[in-house]
């Protein structure tokens, strides 16, 4: 049984924002991968699911970073998963230098969902398919809600384009960090980084779906929150950190 699943990886230019750093929708695309490749190797990954009409869908993500990597840094990312809270898959991550000093960490949620008529479906026999992970040590406990910020309030429309689309036919979980960073403005991420990052997912984006991002900044902590028409779809919060403290 494959109770941890790791990659080691060099981190290129695409992976990287206009510093230079890791970008935080990156991050959140190697935590999706190896989710992936680990959940293939214990016969639930989506070229398994997928025959059964199920695919794996983000509900709730956590990320703290302590430092974020640089361009041709190598890194090793590792995951697991732990026993299943009702509806729900936990899955945690820890993020590591080249020395094997910590970079960060991380936890999601994830549920499994009916590709044609998107409804949320229980664990079934899936959750029988992940080995037993109780003796390992966790970075934190599972991901939190997003709070809400008091502050003056900046509001913009987008409108889900090609790159956002994932193969499940809605806008990816890891697109939402970058309409984050673009909702905080160049100027913001020239001068901060994401420290924390925490994403609820409520309803999933579609291509045809207008979204008005209203997001709020006070001090350290930002909340960018993603509505359809008067419905609330997901909500994007946490702390800034100056880039000059790493």
């Amino acid at each position: 049984m494959y109770k941890t699943y790791q990659e080691e990886f060099l981190l290129r230019s695409c992976d990287c924002d206009f510093m230079g750093s890791w970008r935080p929708s990156a991050v959140m695309q190697t935590m999706q991968e190896i989710a992936g490749a680990h959940s293939e190797l214990l016969g639930c990954g989506r070229s398994a699911l997928i025959q059964q009409d199920m695919v794996w869908v983000l509900s709730r993500s956590e990320i703290h970073m302590d430092r974020y990597p640089k361009i041709n840094d190598r890194i090793t990312a590792e995951t697991f998963p732990t026993a299943t809270r009702r509806w729900f898959f936990p899955r945690y991550y820890f993020f590591r230098d080249e020395q094997g000093e910590a970079l960060g960490y991380a936890a999601t949620l994830w549920v499994l969902m009916n590709i044609n008529d998107r409804r949320m479906l229980p664990p079934g026999d899936v959750a029988r398919l992940l080995p037993e992970n109780a003796d390992l040590p966790l970075p934190m406990g599972l991901p939190a809600t997003v709070d809400l910020v008091n502050g003056e309030e900046n509001v913009l429309r987008r409108r889900p384009a090609y790159f956002d689309l994932d193969v499940n036919m809605h806008v990816n979980n890891t697109r939402y960090a970058d309409w984050a960073c673009d909702a905080l403005g160049i100027e913001a991420m020239r001068k901060y980084c994401l420290e924390t990052i925490l994403v609820n997912f409520d309803a999933e984006v579609l291509p045809d779906q207008t979204i008005t991002l209203h997001t709020t900044v006070n001090g350290s902590h930002f909340r960018v929150a993603g509505y359809h028409e008067e419905k609330m779809h997901f909500e994007i919060g946490g702390k800034l950190r100056e880039r000059n403290a790493d």
